[in-house]
């Protein structure tokens, strides 16, 4: 059992955090890359619209809230950690609220934007 994962949610927040960096970073690529395209080759953007307006490229939207929502989040608890660190005492609590939070506006998000997928 040396190598058994023992970390705690302080160690998934932190992962967690680096993933979604990793996912927002290539966002922004990608955005960089059309953009250049809407000028240099109208008939791939166009393409690449229709990428994104079809049910992976929604999905893709809504992995990308996901990121985004969930880096803001831990951001919010590592800032009230920095500034405050008697609250370093409550980390897990405060990411539980994370988690509470992402949920409570994330389904609806990701809702409003798989609504198109599912005729609604």
């Amino acid at each position: 059992m040396l190598f058994r994962y023992r970390g705690s949610e302080g160690m998934v927040a932190w992962a967690f955090h680096r993933i979604s960096a990793i996912g927002i970073w290539l966002f922004v690529m990608l955005h960089v890359l059309d953009i250049y395209l809407a000028g240099g080759n109208p008939k791939v953007y166009d393409d690449l619209l229709k990428f994104y307006g079809s049910t992976p490229g929604r999905i893709l939207e809504v992995l990308l809230g996901a990121a985004l929502l969930y880096h803001a989040l831990n951001g919010i608890r590592i800032l009230i950690m920095d500034f405050w660190p008697r609250m370093t005492l409550y980390h897990k609590q405060i990411w539980y609220v994370n988690w509470a939070i992402f949920i409570i506006v994330g389904i609806p998000g990701a809702f409003i934007i798989m609504r198109p997928v599912f005729g609604i």
